[in-house]
């Protein structure tokens, strides 16, 4: 099938590459444009883009989706299919429309359910034990359009949003994969969404960071596993603020005010939490540090249990 592919970070990827394997023929590569990265602002290219370079695929990085210029390249373009996944742009339904076969999604979740840009990460914040990825019909609505298929996953209770985020984007490559063909064969299904149903998956910000000990250990567990890699959860151990990366539920209980530091050596730094549960730091970074273990931060950071 002649598929005209849009998408921009790790996650599409694996779909692009799919379809590569797949042996469709991919008529353009659509990618957010180059930006300044790191201190030295160097412009750099998106993973998509890497990606389709290094398989000789044609590049396009349209600024504006909504003057007419894109809806003319497409149309020359002449994709039967377009196929989007983590693209990151809104598009104009002229756009949608173009394709013969019009214009299908891979979202990172079970739709209706946590439609918006981090629906990865809200499975993981909410503590959800289940999640998947959905084939859909784009629609003018964000994420609202008639589903063609679906595949789930269960979410391990210790599972962080990134590697859940690499799982998913293979489970939705072959998802994807299974679909075109159903697409090419006249066989794909259609189905509304149960608009009853809807949640939303906002973006994240810094604003969700701040770990606050009077919710219970398992609900601190997954903010930290939630907001990996960006924005992550931070607290503040001994006056230095640190961001925290790891972190483990432990089987007891304690009397101790949320907050309090029950012990801190070598198997990390354990905090009382609400509702007498206990939750045990196992990976941070100071502000200025690096990344380590909890233990090896307390070698130059001694906290005095209590």
């Amino acid at each position: 099938m002649r598929i005209l592919f849009m998408g921009t970070p790790d996650f599409a990827v694996a779909s692009l590459r799919r379809l590569v394997e797949d042996g469709h023929e991919i008529c353009g590569v659509f990618t957010q444009p180059d930006k300044p990265k790191n201190r030295g602002h160097k412009l750099a290219f998106s993973p998509v883009k890497e990606y389709a370079l290094s398989q000789g695929l044609t590049v396009y990085q349209p600024v504006k989706l909504r003057d007419g210029t894109a809806l003319e390249l497409i149309r020359s373009l002449a994709p039967e299919l377009t196929v989007v996944a983590a693209y990151g742009r809104i598009l104009p339904e002229d756009i949608l429309a173009a394709p013969k076969l019009g214009s299908i999604n891979v979202h990172s979740s079970l739709l209706p359910k946590y439609r918006g840009a981090a629906p990865i990460n809200w499975a993981v914040l909410n503590g959800d034990a289940v999640t998947g990825v959905t084939i859909m019909y784009m629609a003018k609505e964000l994420d609202a359009g008639d589903i063609i298929s679906a595949a789930e996953t269960p979410i391990d209770p210790d599972e962080d949003a990134l590697t859940l985020t690499n799982r998913l984007a293979e489970l939705g490559a072959e998802t994807l994969s299974r679909t075109v063909q159903a697409l090419n064969d006249g066989t794909a299904g259609r189905t509304r969404q149960d608009e009853s149903a809807v949640t939303f998956a906002p973006m994240l910000s810094r604003e969700l960071s701040p770990m606050d000990w009077s919710r219970p250990a398992r609900a601190l567990h997954n903010q930290v596993r939630g907001l990996i890699p960006w924005p992550t959860a931070v607290t503040e151990l001994g006056g230095n603020r640190c961001k925290v990366f790891s972190t483990s539920v432990l089987d007891a209980t304690t009397s101790a005010a949320p907050g309090t530091i029950l012990a801190a050596g070598k198997e990390g730094i354990q905090v009382a939490c609400g509702g007498g549960t206990v939750l045990r730091i196992d990976e941070l970074q100071a502000d200025g540090g690096k990344r380590m273990k909890a233990a090896d931060y307390l070698r130059g950071h001694p906290i005095p249990v209590g």
